[in-house]
């Protein structure tokens, strides 16, 4: 797959309602939680966009850009919408973005290489990956010409990724891991925070 096609976008607009703070902020290790996912694809693209709409802390680089959800309290389709909206209107010639969350530190690039390879572009306009039975959906492959059916969709009051993405039709890519190596653990209280810390020191030793 050419990664000249793709538009690297990470969704940072929600409001870590379970966390109580900003997750995207806050230290893990050497680094705030965000860093860890600009880090493994920082190099594999041409333009990285995080969507936010409050003002954060990242990793330094030309590639990043930033763009504020077009309506606020969508969720992530309206950060997703806002991302090919942004790619649209700044006229950048991709034709696919592929979407990362802000809170799976243990994601690696290695992963997406494995979500790449096994796609069939032919095959769907959405992609997904999906471990252990549990379906991934901010970890996606989504066409540009999935904008004006997410435009509809959502001034319809569509919110929930998982029934829209049903609707359209998506495909997964199936990823096994040992229990202790979940690349898709992710953080939304600060008990699992506290956990992330302990697997990030077992991982060290």
């Amino acid at each position: 797959m050419d990664h000249n096609n793709i538009l690297a976008v990470v969704l940072a607009g929600g409001k870590s309602r379970r966390f109580g703070r900003d997750k995207s902020q806050v230290k893990l290790g050497d680094k705030i939680l965000i860093d860890y996912i600009l880090t493994e694809i920082i190099d594999l693209y041409k333009d990285i966009l995080i969507v936010t709409n409050e003002p954060i802390k990242f990793l330094n680089s030309n590639k990043i850009s930033l763009t504020s959800d077009i309506q606020k309290g969508l969720g992530p389709l309206g950060g997703i919408f806002s991302a090919m909206k942004w790619a649209k209107d700044n006229k950048k010639n991709y034709e696919w973005i592929s979407t990362f969350p802000i809170d799976t530190p243990f994601f690696k690039k290695e992963h997406l290489s494995k979500f790449y390879k096994e796609i069939n572009l032919d095959k769907s306009n959405l992609f997904f990956m999906k471990s252990k039975n549990t379906r991934h959906n901010i970890f996606g492959l989504w066409s540009l010409k999935l904008l004006e059916k997410l435009e509809l969709a959502l001034e319809k009051g569509d919110r929930k990724v998982e029934h829209w993405a049903n609707e359209i039709g998506v495909k997964t890519i199936d990823f096994e891991y040992e229990n202790n190596k979940d690349p898709f653990f992710n953080i939304n209280t600060e008990e699992e925070l506290e956990t992330a810390k302990k697997l990030l020191k077992n991982d060290k030793l």
